[in-house]
């Protein structure tokens, strides 16, 4: 009987080591669920309408609240026309005539001068000369008007429509110039959903809207420093590359944060806002919670042990 018991105990005990320890999956699910709980929270202490994408670009897992709701863009909207400008570059680099290019020249005119047109409205106009890529610059980093309304000029509204229809995004819309607001009186507003806006960044990102050397300029200029919401209180010096958008009633954020290892996306919309303050700190408090998941993700072992740099001695 004392053989037998210990031949029960040798075969358990190797079994034991035998067994596949849990797939990092598993655990990572847990973090996943607490960002959920997060969110719920933020939303229950909104006054409005709160929409979530949110991607990890490594393992593709991700994460929808409302995904497929439709939300005015404001300027996050701009994300789209840029696609389209470095499309029209790529194509143009490959032999396509009538296209625009990043190099391309713009003068300055009075006429085009808009509201909300920091920079543009400074410059003189018939004699001051930009680039498109200029032009790109100035819309993500002060979200410029002028600027804005002169690249939907050059590359065609139609166009971005078409883009955003070729990529499978039929909610993504350009419909109207900035500050037209007798289009955005008759509907015409540019709209998006969280799922779509979240995917163009994603293949953005894969390179599957243009390749090298453009996708990382692409990303260079919507990296350009800005105030928006989703880097509000996240630590300095990451790399995030977003676009904000603002109307009445709405706050929006877009973008990638590129953690070293585990860049994610991460889109908040928010609508009919009692408060805009209000939606702009949900957004703020989103970014946080997503970025102190993926940041222990990014930092951890299969784990899940974290090893900071003055953090190394065994214990």
């Amino acid at each position: 009987m004392k053989k037998l018991l210990c031949l029960v105990s040798l075969l358990a005990g190797l079994a034991a080591q035998a067994a596949p320890a849990p797939a990092p999956q598993e655990k990572e699910q847990v973090l996943w669920d607490h960002l959920r709980a997060t969110v719920a929270e933020v939303e229950q202490h909104l006054d409005g309408v709160l929409g979530v994408a949110i991607l990890d670009l490594r393992t593709g897992q991700q994460w929808l609240l409302r995904g497929d709701e439709v939300f005015p863009q404001a300027s996050s909207i701009k994300i789209a026309l840029l696609a389209e400008l470095y499309h029209q570059a790529e194509e143009s680099a490959h032999g396509a005539a009538g296209l625009a290019t990043l190099a391309d020249r713009y003068v300055v005119r009075a006429e085009d001068l808009v509201p909300d047109s920091d920079i543009m409205s400074g410059l003189t106009a018939g004699v001051t000369t930009l680039t498109n890529r200029d032009l790109a610059t100035m819309v993500v980093a002060v979200s410029d008007n002028s600027a804005t309304n002169v690249l939907i000029d050059r590359v065609g509204m139609a166009n971005v429509d078409q883009l955003m229809g070729g990529l499978g995004l039929g909610h993504t819309h350009l419909r109207r110039k900035m500050m037209d607001l007798q289009a955005a009186a008759e509907g015409r507003e540019n709209v998006s959903t969280p799922r779509e806006m979240m995917t163009l960044l994603e293949r953005l990102h894969a390179g599957k809207v243009v390749g090298s050397p453009l996708r990382e300029d692409f990303f260079r200029v919507l990296e350009t420093h800005k105030d928006s919401w989703l880097p509000r209180r996240l630590p300095e010096g990451l790399v995030i590359a977003n676009k904000p958008g603002a109307l009445e009633g709405v706050r929006n954020d877009s973008g990638i944060v590129f953690l070293k290892n585990r860049p994610y996306v991460i889109c908040v919309m928010t609508t009919y806002l009692k408060s805009e303050p209000a939606g702009e700190a949900a957004i703020s408090a989103i970014s946080t919670a997503a970025f102190e998941m993926f940041d222990r993700l990014d930092r951890a072992s299969e784990y899940g042990r974290v090893i900071s740099p003055s953090n190394g001695a065994s214990r």
